[in-house]
């Protein structure tokens, strides 16, 4: 949301500061946003990162998928085919109830998602203030 007010690249100092993370953890997400080329990351003295296409164009559902990657978060084990009371595995051909309402959420979720954009979220910052803050000089 960040670099959706930015002119320019945003070091990844400042954005360290105002998320309250440190420089490293911060690095491995852009990294991964990088490889899914939703920021480039610029070098040099002015350097820091930028996004790749308007954020109108980047949903969270995008973001999330480049940090967490696009797995179910739910992984069937077939838990029902263990313990004292397991059923056969000719019983567990289709996937059982608790496997259907995860998929059936992650699916909502996913949706949810992709229908919120960068910018959506961009909307609901305090502008002015993020502005001042991008525009002041960062003290090492």
């Amino acid at each position: 949301m960040v670099l959706s007010q930015s002119e320019g690249p945003v070091p990844t100092a400042r954005l360290a500061e105002l998320h309250g993370v440190s420089k490293t953890y911060l690095a491995k997400h852009l990294r991964a946003l990088a490889h899914a080329d939703l920021v480039n990351p610029t070098e040099g003295r002015d350097g820091g990162y930028v996004l790749t296409r308007a954020p109108e164009k980047i949903t969270v559902l995008d973001v999330v998928q480049a940090v967490d990657g696009t797995e179910p978060a739910f992984r069937c084990t077939e838990i029902r085919q263990q313990g004292i009371l397991a059923a056969p595995p000719e019983q567990c051909r289709s996937a059982c109830g608790i496997a259907k309402v995860m998929a059936d959420a992650e699916k909502a979720w996913r949706a949810s998602l992709s229908g919120v954009t960068i910018a959506d979220l961009a909307a609901t910052l305090d502008l002015p203030a993020l502005r001042k803050i991008l525009t002041t000089p960062i003290t090492p």
